[in-house]
């Protein structure tokens, strides 16, 4: 199974040459023209994430792929996350089917609980529901996108039996994959439905998971089903030298990361700590080409990867840097991995 190296964007909101956040809308815009540039340089995959906060323009990915969707060729077009806890799998289904006729054939879904859990009063959801709301909407999910008729009951929703959802995919069945953090029970949920995941590293070494590969990878043979695609989600910058990397990222990650330690309750996170971080031990990406492709490359080989997803926009990082970053990681980085790999 050959690599696959894709992209991965949350609508982070920079800030305007005036340094006021910009506004939602110039922000989307940016995201679409970032993903057209992944598409022109033969990366694989674009994920966009949903969140429903100040800090990121998108909260409707389907809406964004979509048209994203009309503006590209080949690159397959998902999300990094669709929220399934507080969303309708019917809908989730019918909106990610649409995007896959209008892509022919490129649309797939990643769903997870969230890093955030702003999505549950903004939709009248009861955080006492939050392993329940996800469980049971996993369970559908899966049924649906089956294209089978469903007979389906649970205890967050009335029971569902209906024989066809439309529209239906080309395919016959919409790309699903779960999005897990660190918990064993994610990965064996997401074996017994047969769903690939994607793991999502953005603290500590990637070395520390590869137990969880290996538990996703034997539950899927306890339970007589096929091997299926890992993949990783972290965080990253593409700069032509490990310094100007460096330099340029910082100033957006640090104190990003005490924002959300200040939301969370974390211990606020020093320089060194940061740096540290962006080295061989730390979940974050960075550097010149050579850098960024060992990195990755050790990664993939750890935990047996078919693909690989960087997080390159973060925090206020600027638009021109933003695709500055993905120009290298197209041009420098991949054709670095695959050589490394022994892939074409």
């Amino acid at each position: 199974m050959s690599l696959e190296l894709g992209l991965d964007t949350f609508g982070d909101i920079a800030e305007g040459p005036d340094g006021a956040p910009l506004h939602p809308a110039t922000v989307v815009r940016e995201v679409l023209a970032e993903g057209e540039l992944a598409d022109r340089l033969g990366l694989d995959f674009f994920g966009v994430g949903e969140h429903h906060r100040d800090d990121y323009a998108v909260s409707a990915p389907d809406v964004v792929l979509a048209a994203l969707a009309s503006r590209t060729e080949r690159i397959r077009l998902g999300t990094s996350v669709t929220v399934l806890s507080s969303d309708d799998p019917v809908r989730v289904f019918e909106r990610f089917s649409t995007v896959d006729a209008v892509s022919n054939g490129r649309a797939e879904i990643t769903v997870g609980r969230g890093s955030f859990i702003e999505s549950f009063p903004l939709f009248g959801l009861d955080l006492a529901d939050y392993e329940t709301l996800f469980e049971e909407k996993l369970d559908l999910l899966a049924a649906i996108v089956s294209e089978q008729p469903v007979r389906w009951e649970g205890s967050t929703r009335p029971p569902l039996s209906v024989d066809r959802i439309m529209p239906a995919t080309e395919s016959g069945r919409l790309p699903v994959w779960v999005g897990v953090g660190g918990t064993p029970q994610s990965v064996v949920r997401a074996a017994h439905y047969g769903f690939p995941v994607v793991i999502a590293i953005i603290g500590g070494s990637a070395r520390q998971f590869a137990p969880l590969a290996d538990l996703y990878r034997r539950a899927l043979t306890e339970m007589g089903k096929d091997e299926l695609p890992v993949g990783v989600h972290s965080p990253g910058y593409v700069a032509a030298t490990d310094e100007q990397a460096r330099d340029e990222f910082m100033p957006h990650f640090l104190p990003y990361m005490n924002k959300l330690g200040r939301e969370r309750r974390w211990a606020p996170m020093g320089k060194e700590q940061a740096l540290a971080q962006l080295g061989p031990g730390g979940a974050v990406y960075c550097g010149s080409p050579d850098t960024v492709a060992a990195k990755i490359v050790d990664t993939v080989q750890v935990l047996g990867l078919s693909r690989f997803q960087l997080k390159y926009s973060f925090g206020t990082l600027p638009h021109d840097q933003r695709m500055e970053c993905i120009r290298l990681y197209a041009e420098e980085v991949v054709p670095r991995v695959r050589a490394q790999l022994g892939e074409r």
